[in-house]
């Protein structure tokens, strides 16, 4: 055990003369791959938040407000193990990072799976958002740093090509959570369509008489079919029957991760000190100096003394704010804003395409903006993303309203292009980052360094769901109550089998909901789930403007914090 170990230490992965250093990025770009599946966390918001009810959510499923805090807990987990492995990580190196991070990562989803089994929310927080979350910030930091100091003459593109596995993790993680959803996936009993079953209304819950006994069930309208995991027929399925199949491919997920990621970790090596590209002679003063790009070295703890780290770490917190709420719930809020004006385009399978394009687009953009870094400059490029990123925050506003009073293509698309650019320019402030703090703070203690920043990220995490869930929960009761004073009594005791007095509870029961509720009002009046995110959008476009006046008073660190020689 112990000569295993010795194997995976810092001084046993110095790489002999001669190594070719193109061989480094393919084990850190399967690392990012792995780990960057977590981007594709909103794939399985709709079968977690129908565990029980399979056909539509039950009384006693978790809302999405619930488990949308689970890829919180996980991002808050990768900041603040960022923070600690940062420092580990110039002590122990790559590999050994690496590979704890396989365990945690491969290990949280084997947790957060038997968690699901027995319906334990606190068991998925601990497995995928804590020990999971755990390997996302070990698993982040190896290999940027590493590929670094191979790459010191395009510090940009490095970055950019660990990161932009990182974005692209979503990719892969998408289509395979799809493919191994549908095959595990087992459909609920169906007991037939509304009008054939006797259905009763207790506590705001439905239930229906089954061999003398009451049993729970749920209601599939025909406004919910599509939103349903595999598309079956409207009408009254039995709880606790079937499966949404997703506990199982957590079990599976974990056991692929962990083996791609060992490998991959076994793969690292190290430059010697003093190693330089062949051909290669770092920049003279002048030209550094034009790029705001320094020759000295700060010491981790010394670079907590700055203020150029704070205001770096606001542009990253705030940046990563504004698209990390958005990529949480990206699936939903597509199906949300055009599902019911544009049902004929945007059904369950173009909201997931989404969600791909998502993951394509952030992959992109990471190694487009951090490569384009090293000719235009870090500041120039973050000006960039905040100047554009405000505009294109305060047109999905605009879509919205427009997309409902006119149903319409030409919104959908642009919604896509803008949205798209955005998350470009999301994954190309993860990617340049790094580099930017090598430009500021020297590129000896860079890994520490930006593992500490990382905590920005874990701010962000909360932050940005946060905002999103919870302004989205306040404009969703606030418009099922006014749709349903808009509802004839009659109709809605009809409905529901219960009085509209008792609204609030059938509303936490998720009992009525927005799409039911539009099969009944009067003729005319709109839907109001396009709508549901404009106050988000606005909040995150001041956030932006804020990073940018922290950007423009980034200036180079004073000397009295650089290293001696």
């Amino acid at each position: 055990m112990a000569g295993l170990f010795s194997r995976l230490t810092k001084e046993h992965i110095v790489a002999k003369p001669g190594f070719n250093r193109w061989l480094v990025p393919p084990a850190s770009v399967a690392i990012h791959l792995c780990i960057g599946s977590v981007y594709a966390w909103s794939m399985f918001n709709p079968a977690l938040i129908k565990a029980l009810g399979v056909a539509a959510g039950s009384a006693n499923d978790w809302s999405l407000s619930q488990v949308v805090w689970i890829f919180s807990v996980a991002i808050v987990s990768l900041g603040l193990s960022a923070a600690f492995a940062g420092k580990w990580l110039e002590k122990v190196g790559p590999r050994m990072v690496g590979f704890v991070a396989a365990c945690c990562w491969g290990g949280g989803f084997l947790i957060g799976g038997a968690g699901i089994l027995v319906h334990q929310l606190w068991l998925l927080y601990f497995g995928y958002g804590v020990i999971g979350g755990c390997g996302l910030g070990l698993g982040y930091v190896s290999p940027v740093s590493t590929l670094i100091r191979w790459f010191p003459d395009r510090r940009g593109m490095a970055a950019g090509m660990a990161i932009m596995g990182f974005g692209g993790g979503a990719i892969i993680a998408k289509l395979s959570i799809d493919k191994l959803l549908e095959y595990f996936y087992q459909a609920p009993r169906y007991l037939g369509t509304v009008d054939a079953v006797k259905l009763v209304t207790e506590g705001g819950k439905r239930f229906t008489e089954i061999a003398g006994h009451l049993t729970e069930v749920v209601v599939v309208g025909t406004n919910d079919v599509s939103r349903m995991i595999v598309p079956g027929e409207p009408g009254v399925y039995a709880v606790n029957t079937g499966s949404t199949g997703v506990a199982e491919t957590f079990f599976a997920l974990g056991i692929i991760y962990f083996i791609v990621m060992t490998i991959a970790a076994f793969s690292y090596r190290v430059p010697h000190e003093g190693w330089l590209p062949k051909g290669w002679n770092p920049p003279t003063a002048d030209k550094a100096e034009s790029k705001m790009i320094t020759q000295n070295h700060v010491h981790i703890d010394q670079a907590l003394k700055t203020p150029q780290f704070y205001l770096i770490w606001v542009v990253l917190c705030f940046n990563v704010t504004a698209g990390i709420g958005v990529i949480g719930v990206a699936k939903t809020m597509m199906t949300e804003i055009f599902g019911s004006t544009l049902p004929y385009v945007v059904d369950a399978s173009f909201a997931g395409t989404y969600v791909l394009m998502i993951s394509v687009f952030n992959m992109v953009g990471r190694f487009f903006w951090a490569s384009a870094s090293d000719y235009i400059g870090r500041k120039i490029t973050y000006y960039l993303f905040f100047i554009l990123g405000i505009f294109l925050y305060l047109s999905i506003p605009y879509t919205a309203v427009n997309v409902q009073a006119s149903p319409a293509i030409i919104w959908l698309v642009l919604f896509y292009a803008a949205t798209m650019i955005i998350f470009t320019m999301y994954g190309g402030g993860f990617a340049t980052i790094p580099a930017y703090l090598a430009d500021i703070f020297g590129t000896r203690f860079v890994g520490g360094i930006h593992g500490r920043l990382l905590t920005a990220w874990s701010t962000a995490g909360v932050l940005g769901p946060l905002a999103i869930t919870q302004l989205r929960e306040n404009s969703r009761v606030n418009a099922i109550e006014k749709l349903a004073a808009k509802v004839d009594p009659a109709v809605f005791q009809r409905s529901y089998g219960a009085d509209i007095s008792q609204l609030s509870q059938l509303i936490e029961q998720k009992t009525v909901t927005i799409p039911n509720l539009m099969v009944i009002v009067p003729s005319g009046i709109t839907d109001p789930s396009p709508t549901l995110y404009n106050t988000t959008m606005y909040v995150m476009a001041g956030l932006l403007a804020i990073a940018l006046f922290c950007n423009i008073f980034v200036k180079p660190v004073h000397e009295r914090h650089h290293m001696g020689t």
